[in-house]
């Protein structure tokens, strides 16, 4: 329910323009303006704004607000503003503007088209990228007009007296997404630099479907101090571009986390040329001396995940391997390697544990059971006999707070028998499981016959389940079959 100062404040933005605000009203107005899409207000509070820094998530709620809320013209009209502030400090020195810092990070998620309103981080670094193009603009077509106005000066006279009136500009903190459409604008931003007086500092940078050297090209010309992801995905780096873009990370000593998925990185087959850029990919890795979460989903490593992993200088925290063809003496070596008992997200996803892995996998689980917060084995082959094995392993794992067993041949029975058994983990939140098998049934199609799922077997299936929870008082316990409600869980958030 809505504050009786927030609905007052919903008043005061139904009308433009303002009157005179105290500076302690600024944080509720802005929420309100933004929530109702007020973007002439939202100008005119950060053309006003009497504090060094905005930090956009801070004053309008949660990444759900953010992801659900119309609200692209409203963060737009918040960087316009901005712009147009650096604008008039050019042209009017004695302008006294306190905002310094502008936070955009935290923002939704969701990539361009995932949703039809709400925020992207693409739409976002788009907006920025553009305005720091226009800032830039600025400013060199102000200093060309001083640098006429003052021909008479000598040349070093002319650009001292520009470089005392240059006005601070804003820094940027943000998190980018790149791919072919906004390669370009991103990278004319970027390479604009400290000079611009809009800056970008990168806290997390996401690059889809470019190639390795366009890669490269944007790590250079990031802000080194700030940055703690890098994400790389479909780009089709393989082995060797991805040891093209390793030794430009070591410039980032705040880098926690580096994701590479569905890069075509396969080193299954060596041949000699292959070995030694796996020894340059893992001596790079091991260049990061901060790096605690990585991620190579579908890479295929089949049993050289020890001469990858092998140069790292302390333990991994988070480590997803999903679909990575790994066999048994991959897990041999990470259950003894230093990573196993610091493990606080294990992603193994994909892989066969129906026979040869399934022993090696409850070893591994032993040994990550003291720290470990979050396991998705979906889609891994297994029974209702394969879990039973893991089961009391899994009971060990006293701190998890989410699993994730969707897409495995599991019964009602086995899952209700994990349900009040796992009830006892008190700080297990979410479990995705599976349908149960047995609420399939035959189907006759074009192609032949099939299995869906009978409906009302699923529903009665899930009233157990509901009825378990509800009897046990684990109100805070979810347990679902849609594998998109509960997003897994961030590490920088575990």
């Amino acid at each position: 329910m809505d504050s009786l100062l927030f609905l007052c404040a919903r008043r005061v933005v139904d009308h433009r323009p303002l009157p005179a605000l105290p500076a302690d009203l600024y944080h509720v107005l802005f929420q309100a303006a933004f929530l109702d899409g007020r973007t002439l207000v939202l100008r005119d509070l950060v053309a006003t704004w009497p504090f060094p820094l905005l930090h956009l998530q801070r004053l309008v709620g949660h990444r759900q607000v953010l992801r659900d809320h119309p609200c692209n013209l409203c963060v737009q009209a918040v960087i316009q503003a901005v712009v147009a502030q650096l604008r008039q400090e050019l042209e009017k020195p004695e302008c006294n503007f306190s905002l310094r810092m502008l936070d955009m990070t935290g923002l939704s998620d969701s990539v361009a088209g995932r949703t039809t309103t709400g925020l992207s981080v693409w739409s976002s670094t788009k907006a920025l990228a553009k305005a720091c193009v226009k800032a830039s603009k600025q400013q060199r077509e102000f200093q060309r007009r001083r640098s006429k106005r003052h021909k008479g000066r000598s040349g070093a006279a002319t650009a001292a007296a520009t470089s005392a009136l240059q006005p601070p500009g804003v820094d940027v903190h943000t998190d980018l997404f790149v791919d072919r459409r906004t390669y370009k604008i991103l990278r004319d931003a970027l390479q604009a630099g400290a000079a611009s007086p809009l800056r970008l500092k990168c806290r997390e940078f996401k690059a889809v479907d470019i190639s390795a050297s366009e890669i490269v090209t944007l790590l250079e010309s990031l802000d080194p101090s700030c940055l703690r992801r890098v994400e790389l995905c479909f780009n089709n780096l393989g082995l060797s571009g991805l040891s093209v873009i390793l030794p430009h990370l070591s410039r980032f000593p705040e880098l926690r986390s580096l994701k590479v998925r569905y890069s075509n990185v396969d080193v299954r087959h060596l041949m000699p040329k292959s070995a030694m850029r796996i020894r340059s990919v893992a001596r790079q890795l091991g260049m990061l001396p901060s790096l605690r979460e990585l991620n190579l989903g579908s890479s295929q490593l089949s049993g050289n995940l020890r001469q990858i992993l092998c140069d790292l200088q302390a333990p991994l925290e988070s480590l997803e391997l999903a679909f990575c063809s790994l066999v048994p003496a991959d897990l041999a070596f990470l259950t003894q390697s230093i990573h196993a008992p610091a493990l606080k997200k294990l992603d193994l996803s994909g892989h066969d544990f129906s026979q040869g892995l399934l022993e090696p996998l409850r070893l591994l689980l032993e040994e990550t059971s003291a720290s470990l917060l979050h396991l998705d084995l979906m889609d891994c082959y297994m029974d209702d006999s394969n879990l039973e094995v893991l089961l009391p392993t899994l009971l060990r794992c006293s701190r998890l707070r989410f699993l994730g067993l969707y897409g495995n041949s599991l019964s009602t029975a086995a899952l209700k028998d994990l349900l009040q058994k796992t009830l006892e983990l008190v700080d297990l939140h979410v479990v995705v499981y599976p349908v149960p098998e047995d609420c399939y049934k035959p189907d006759q199609q074009e192609s032949g016959w099939d299995f869906v799922v009978d409906k009302e077997l699923l529903t009665a299936a899930t009233a157990e389940i509901s009825q378990i929870l509800e009897n046990s008082g684990r109100t805070d316990l979810v347990w679902t079959y849609n594998p998109c409600v509960h997003g897994a869980l961030d590490y920088f958030s575990l």
